[in-house]
C-alpha cells in the first residue's frame, strides 16, 4: 500500500544516523524522510520530511496494520539504530547505520528475523534537488549474476542493492517481502558521482562491526559518573555525530526548515558552521577529555577565517565556504505547512558582535588545557580583536540573528568584554605577545559602559539592549565568562526579572519577548531549550540546587527515546519544535550536567565554582 502524499513525523519520533560526513533522520515508523548526499549541506535525495513522500523517502516497515515498535533505540555507544518490530504472526528486528571508515556514502538496512514470520512493506524514492528531480531509474546486472537498481539524476546517481529489490510502481519502487525466524534481508543503498563507476557493494558485516568499534571507541573516552552521565554521553556523541570528519568543521543541526513556530515563518537552514556554537562545543569537548577534536576544530576555524579580518563572518560551509545564499524552495510544502522552506542562511551577512567573544573563551579554554598556540593561531585572534576594537561602537544583530533595526545588545557587548580579558590573560598569563595596555584599557572601558547602559538600576536587572527595560535569556551568559558572578545582586536581580517576564508556566525560559518586533518577524516561538540548561546552570551556582535538579529532570525528559533534542519545544502539545537534532541543545545541556556534578558539595552553599579560570583536565589518546 503505497502513502502518497502522508505527512512527516512528529520531530521527536527520528532517530539520527550518521557517518561524520552526513546524517539521516529515521522516523519510528520506519520511513527514512531526510538524507543529504554526501555532506550535511548538500541537497537532499530524500526530503519527506519538509514535503510529502513523493519528495523522495525510503520506508521499510512491517505491512500488518496492527504492527508496533516495541523497542528501539541505538545499539550501546553508537549511532546504530536498532527497532524491534512486531506483529500478530511474528517479530522481526530491523538494522539501521550508516558505514564509517571506508569514506563510502551509503546507508545499510539489515531485517533479522527473530519470531514467526513477518511481511514487511518497502518504498523507496529517489528525489535529488531537495524532492524536485525525478532521475532515469533502470535494473542493471552485476558481474556476479544479481541486480542492482540504479538512479541518476544530473551529478548524483545511487545504487541500491540487496535481497528482495523493489519493483518500479508508477514514479517509486515498492514491494513486499516476508522474513522467517532466523533469516536475513540485507538492502544498501550507495551515493556516487554519476560519472564514475559504480562502487562495489559492502560487506555488511564487517561494516557493522567496523561502525561499532569506532563509535564505541570514541566513546570509552568519556568516563564520568553521576545522574547524568548517560545523556551527557549520548549529547557529546552527538556533537561528534555532527562534525565533519575531514575538515572539523561542526554544523548546528542537519536538517533544514524545521519550525520553531508550527505553521509559522520562523524555519532556518541549520546545515552551516557558526562560530557560536563550534566554539561552544569546542569547550564542551574539551571538558570532557575531547583534546584532538578541539584541536581540529581549531584548525578549521583558522582555515575559515584566514584573511582580512574585515570579512570574518557568522558562520562558513563545512569546508570554509563563505557564499551562504538563502532561497526559498516552493516546491516543498513545509513541515506541517510551515513555510518558506529555506536552504542557505542570510544571516551569514550579520555583524553579530558577541562571536569573537566566543571564540577567544574557547581557544583561552583551549590554552588552559595545555593547547600551544602557534605561528598562525594567536596571530589571527589578534587580528580578530583587532576587528572587534574597530568597530567597538557599531551595533549589532544580536546572539539571536534579529532581522530588525542594529542595536546595542548587552550578550554583546559583554561577550566583546570577554574578548579582551581572554587577551589580556593570554599575555599575562601565558606569556603571548600583543598590546596589553590596550587591551585591559578596551575591557575596563567596556564594563563601566556595560554597567551604565546594560543594566538597569531601577529594575535592577541586565537589560536585552542599551536603556531598555527588557530582558533576554542570553543574559545568563554574563556569569559563565566571569564579567560578575553567578551570585552577584546584579546577576540575582536579573534571574529574578528573568523568572518574571520570560520563564513560562511550565518552568522553561523563552529567548525574548518576540511581541517586541525586535527580530523583523510575527510573534511566537516555543521555549529554546539551551536556554532552560543555562537557567539550570545559574541555579545551580546559587545554592538554588533542588530548583535546579528540577528543572533539569523536566529537560532531560524531553529527549527522546534515543536521547537527541530538538531546538525548543512545545510544552503545550507536549511536542519538539525546531531544528534536530541540535547541538546547541546538547552542549547546554553539558554544561548544565557539568555544573550541577561540580557544585554536588555546595547544595547549601552560595559561594560559586569559578569555572572561568578552572584549570581542565584533558586524556590524551
Amino acid at each position: 500500500m503505497w502513502l502518497h502524499g502522508t505527512m512527516a513525523s512528529r520531530i521527536e519520533d527520528y532517530a539520527l544516523l550518521s557517518d561524520l560526513h552526513t546524517g539521516a533522520l529515521v522516523g519510528r515508523d520506519g520511513s527514512i524522510d531526510w538524507l543529504c548526499f554526501p555532506r550535511f549541506d548538500s541537497h537532499a535525495v530524500f526530503s519527506a520530511l519538509l514535503g510529502t513522500t513523493d519528495n523522495g523517502r525510503w520506508l521499510m516497515a512491517p505491512s500488518h496494520p496492527e504492527a508496533a515498535v516495541e523497542k528501539r533505540n541505538y545499539l550501546g555507544r553508537t549511532f546504530v539504530l536498532e527497532t524491534l518490530w512486531t506483529t500478530p504472526e511474528g517479530t522481526a528486528r530491523v538494522t539501521d547505520f550508516m558505514p564509517i571508515g571506508d569514506r563510502r556514502a551509503s546507508i545499510v538496512r539489515r531485517i533479522d528475523g527473530v519470531s514467526g514470520s513477518v511481511e514487511f512493506n518497502q518504498e523507496i524514492t529517489f528525489r535529488p534537488g531537495y524532492g524536485k528531480i525525478v532521475p532515469w531509474i533502470r535494473r542493471v546486472e552485476e558481474e556476479d549474476g544479481t541486480e542492482a537498481i540504479v538512479g541518476v539524476a544530473g551529478p548524483d546517481a545511487v545504487v541500491l542493492r540487496g535481497d528482495h529489490l523493489p519493483h518500479a510502481v508508477g514514479r517509486l519502487h515498492g514491494g513486499t517481502f516476508t522474513v522467517q525466524a532466523g533469516e536475513k534481508v540485507v538492502q544498501e543503498l550507495t551515493w556516487y558521482p554519476s560519472h564514475r563507476p559504480v562502487p562495489k557493494a559492502v560487506d555488511t558485516q564487517p561494516a557493522l562491526e567496523q561502525t561499532c568499534k569506532y563509535w564505541e571507541d570514541w566513546a570509552k573516552r568519556y568516563n564520568q559518573d553521576g545522574k547524568y552521565a548517560r545523556l551527557v554521553e549520548r549529547s557529546l556523541l552527538v556533537l561528534r555525530a555532527l562534525t565533519h570528519a575531514d575538515t572539523g568543521g561542526i554544523v548546528a543541526a542537519p536538517t533544514t526548515s524545521l519550525p520553531e513556530d508550527f505553521g509559522g515563518a520562523r524555519n532556518w537552514d541549520y546545515r552551516f558552521c557558526w562560530l557560536r556554537d563550534a566554539a561552544l562545543t569546542l569547550e564542551a569537548m574539551l571538558t570532557h577529555g575531547y583534546a584532538d577534536e578541539a584541536l581540529k576544530w581549531r584548525d578549521w576555524l583558522l582555515r575559515a577565517v584566514a584573511g582580512d579580518p574585515e570579512d570574518m563572518q557568522i558562520m562558513y560551509g563545512l569546508s570554509g565556504e563563505r557564499n551562504l545564499p538563502e532561497r526559498d524552495l516552493d516546491h516543498l510544502t513545509g513541515y506541517e505547512g510551515a513555510l518558506p522552506v529555506r536552504i542557505g542562511n542570510e544571516a551569514v551577512g550579520q555583524y553579530q558582535a558577541d562571536v569573537v567573544g566566543e571564540v577567544m573563551v574557547a581557544l583561552e579554554k583551549l590554552r588552559l588545557a595545555g593547547g600551544h598556540e602557534d605561528h598562525f593561531s594567536w596571530p589571527l585572534q589578534q587580528a580578530m580583536l583587532g576587528f572587534i576594537d574597530k568597530h567597538l561602537t557599531d551595533k549589532d544583530h544580536g546572539i539571536w540573528e534579529m532581522r530588525g533595526d542594529l542595536l546595542y545588545f548587552t550578550h554583546s557587548r559583554v561577550m566583546m568584554w570577554a574578548a579582551f580579558d581572554c587577551a589580556v590573560r593570554a599575555v599575562r598569563n601565558h606569556g603571548l605577545p600583543g598590546p596589553v595596555e590596550h587591551w585591559e584599557s578596551v575591557r575596563e572601558q567596556l564594563r563601566e559602559e556595560i554597567l551604565e547602559h546594560g543594566f538597569n538600576k531601577e529594575l535592577n536587572t541586565f537589560t536585552q539592549t542599551y536603556g531598555g527595560t527588557s530582558t533576554d535569556a542570553s543574559l545568563l551568559v554574563i556569569p559563565q565568562v566571569g564579567f560578575v558572578k553567578y551570585t552577584s545582586p546584579e546577576m540575582l536581580g536579573t534571574v529574578a526579572a528573568l523568572e518574571e517576564e520570560l520563564v513560562d508556566e511550565h518552568g522553561l525560559i523563552l529567548r525574548y519577548q518576540t511581541a517586541s518586533g525586535l527580530d523583523g518577524l510575527a510573534p511566537g516561538e516555543h521555549p529554546f531549550l539551551a536556554c532552560s540548561f543555562w537557567l539550570v546552570e545559574q541555579y545551580a551556582h546559587t545554592g538554588r540546587r533542588a530548583e535546579a535538579v528540577t528543572l533539569m529532570d523536566k529537560l532531560v525528559g524531553l529527549a527522546n527515546e534515543e536521547g537527541l533534542l530538538s531546538e525548543e519545544y512545545d510544552m503545550a502539545q507536549g511536542r519538539m519544535a525546531g531544528n534536530f537534532p541540535q547541538a546547541f541543545s546538547h552542549l547546554a545541556l553539558v554544561r548544565a550536567a557539568d555544573a550541577l556534578h561540580g557544585t554536588e558539595s555546595l547544595s547549601l552553599s552560595t559561594e560559586p565554582i569559578d569555572t572561568h579560570t578552572r584549570p581542565i583536565a584533558i586524556v590524551r589518546q
